[in-house]
């Protein structure tokens, strides 16, 4: 048993060794190099972090295990996004990089993250069974996460509306995160069906699997905090030799790069048939983003030397913040029914693509008002599915177990 453990284990050591040595001696190898070497050690704490989230469930609840998967793989989005608003402080050129680093990661986390989750696990089913599964069916206890999401998603229109993103709504969105996470402890723990090395670690010995796992947890948390700039700026720096605007960079190919982690996890439940805790954990990475991440732009941005009154946004960032808050908004309304279909994963990846094609401003309101009218669309469709969501973090519900 510990051999099957030792094998992939020591694996994802050896290809996070040499980033760890480059890190801790203070060496900057060339673009090119970086880019493998720290993206070779982004995807290795990937894995550990997929293995020890599915064997915690043995432990704790399986919504509790989702959200610490998703805060430790969106560390790299806090660590960038986090720099540039303290810098922000000092630096007011700064605040438009804050606010297109964390826009952007919004956008690919629902517009490419999302969509390709969904797309993979339909298609993986049909291979399964043999036969056309038109959508993801999610368990009702999902519905938790997604209540949390409904309220963060509202209350993100304050920010474009106002044109900043003010202290007070900082801390407020924190104290929801922490609500969140207290929620996530409180539901029951269910029998996880593991596979691979996940389902050795949890056969271990109840000590012995708790410490386990714990270090694995801190292992990847390690290992990406520590890879997550070199990577981002390897990626970027590639970019610039090519010519991209900067801009961009920050908004597109940073966020790329610091997304890697979750996607690769989400990734790698759906291609087990894990299909539920793949978009779980999008899921929960999105409410990470919408509570946690945007409550700290402020903070970050006073402890760098800003004013009390938060980050201001000039007309472009409410441009992109609100262009962001419609996306979430019409996901979270195709998914009221607990049911992804596979239309709504291409349309929210199509309209994705399309921001690329047409860049401007008017195409940026155009598409807000594409998504706000799918949005309430899908709100009429849903519509009775709307106040058991909205309520649904507030009362005790049920744990899924898994999604068919």
């Amino acid at each position: 048993m510990y051999t099957k453990l030792l094998r992939p284990l020591s694996l994802c050591a050896a290809l996070t060794l040499p980033a760890l040595i480059a890190r801790s001696a203070g060496l900057h190898p060339e673009a090119l190099v970086a880019l493998l070497m720290f993206g070779a050690a982004v995807v290795a704490a990937s894995f550990v972090l997929a293995w020890a989230a599915e064997a915690a469930q043995v432990d704790i609840s399986g919504g509790l295990a989702i959200a610490v998967l998703a805060v430790i793989a969106v560390l790299p989005e806090y660590a960038v996004d986090l720099y540039f608003a303290y810098t922000a402080g000092s630096d007011p050129t700064y605040v438009a990089y804050a606010a297109a680093n964390m826009t952007g990661s919004n956008r690919l986390l629902l517009g490419l993250g999302w969509s390709l989750v969904v797309l993979v696990g339909l298609a993986l089913a049909r291979r399964r069974t043999g036969r056309t599964v038109r959508e993801l069916v999610l368990e009702s206890g999902y519905r938790v996460e997604l209540g949390f999401l409904a309220i963060a998603s509202l209350v993100a229109f304050v920010v474009p509306a106002t044109g900043q993103i003010s202290l007070l709504l900082g801390f407020a969105l924190l104290g929801f995160f922490v609500f969140y996470l207290w929620k996530m402890s409180r539901a029951e723990v269910g029998e996880p069906h593991l596979v691979g090395p996940a389902a050795t670690i949890g056969a271990l010995p109840r000590r012995a699997r708790r410490t386990l796992v714990v270090a694995l947890f801190l292992f990847a948390a390690l290992v990406i905090v520590v890879s997550a700039e070199p990577f981002a700026q390897a990626l970027i720096t590639t970019g610039r030799e090519l010519g991209v605007d900067e801009f961009l960079l920050v908004q597109w190919l940073a966020p790329l790069a610091s997304e890697s982690p979750e996607f690769i996890v989400a990734i790698l439940f759906a291609v087990r048939g894990n299909a539920g805790d793949a978009i779980g954990t999008l899921i929960s990475s999105k409410v990470n983003q919408w509570t946690l991440l945007v409550g700290s732009l402020p903070i970050a941005y006073l402890a760098g030397g800003g004013g009390a009154g938060g980050l201001v946004l000039d007309a472009r960032q409410v441009e992109e913040f609100l262009l962001t808050a419609t996306q979430t908004l019409l996901g979270v309304a195709a998914l009221l029914a607990l049911r992804f279909p596979r239309w709504a994963a291409w349309t929210l990846l199509g309209l994705f693509a399309v921001q690329f094609v047409f860049p401007g401003q008017t195409a940026r309101y155009v598409l807000c008002g594409i998504y706000l009218v799918l949005a309430i669309l899908a709100l009429v469709r849903n519509r009775e599915h709307v106040l058991p969501t909205l309520a649904a973090p507030f009362r005790r519900a049920p744990r899924p177990a898994d999604v068919s």
